[in-house]
């Protein structure tokens, strides 16, 4: 089997955890398994805590437009063109994906709305993928509602594009903690969890053929799917009932 090379992607990572750095974050603890996996493939691996910007809220390309002093998202949204894979990671609180990664999509959102020079949506062509962290349940859940808005908005998903782990029912340690109530654990908890460990590699993986294949070929034909063609009357195959 040939191995592949995947050195000319590049992957960008955004946390919505609830906490500003230097606090520890258990999401950006899972990260680094798939951090790990691509750097050593050689992509261009880049990891942005979103609260930590200034970041408006809104659903405009530059909230600065739209009565806000100050926002970071435009300056944020040109290191997402240059990606070619997206991650989003969040914690779960009350069975849900953070506020913050709600705001990262509400602003990923603003922007759908441009297209690239096929006249297609703008993240025609990119990969996105979520990784999520938490107590009790909700991974699924969580994914379901990431992975539909990033599909939705033109990022390409592929098999198995979400990861996560969770700990027991009720409070206690979470990914990645070396100690809890003044007990130590070792190895840091959830590391050694073979089905989170099989399911971030599988993903990690899977996001990185699907890149490698799209950037290949240049994003995907514009072949009916073109904003700009269909504003200029192209129609391909679809065919207007009232014209039959």
């Amino acid at each position: 089997m040939t191995k592949p090379d995947f050195s000319n992607l590049k992957a960008l990572f955004i946390n919505c955890t609830l906490k500003k750095s230097p606090d520890k974050s258990h999401t950006e603890n899972l990260f680094q398994i798939t951090k790990g996996i691509m750097e050593k493939e050689n992509v261009d691996v880049e990891i942005i805590r979103f609260i930590d910007h200034d970041v408006a809220t809104g659903i405009y390309p530059d909230m600065t437009e739209h009565g806000w002093e100050k926002d970071e998202w435009p300056e944020l949204f040109k290191k997402v063109m240059e990606a070619d894979i997206l991650i989003v990671g969040t914690p779960i609180w009350l069975g849900e994906k953070s506020s913050i990664a709600q705001k990262l999509i509400e602003r990923l959102y603003a922007m759908s709305g441009k297209t690239n020079e096929k006249g297609q949506y703008i993240f025609y062509g990119k990969v996105g993928g979520t990784i999520i962290t938490g107590n009790e349940d909700g991974v699924k859940h969580c994914a379901m509602g990431i992975l539909y808005a990033l599909q939705h908005i033109g990022y390409s998903i592929p098999p198995q594009a979400d990861a996560g782990w969770i700990g027991e029912v009720g409070p206690g340690p979470s990914y990645g903690d070396t100690e809890w109530k003044g007990q130590p654990i070792s190895p840091p908890l959830g590391t050694d969890t073979e089905f989170t460990n099989k399911n971030t590699t599988f993903m990690t993986y899977n996001l990185l053929h699907l890149a490698s294949t799209l950037k290949k070929q240049d994003g995907y034909p514009q072949y009916g799917n073109s904003k700009q063609d269909w504003e200029d009357d192209t129609r391909w195959n679809f065919e207007n009932p009232e014209y039959r």
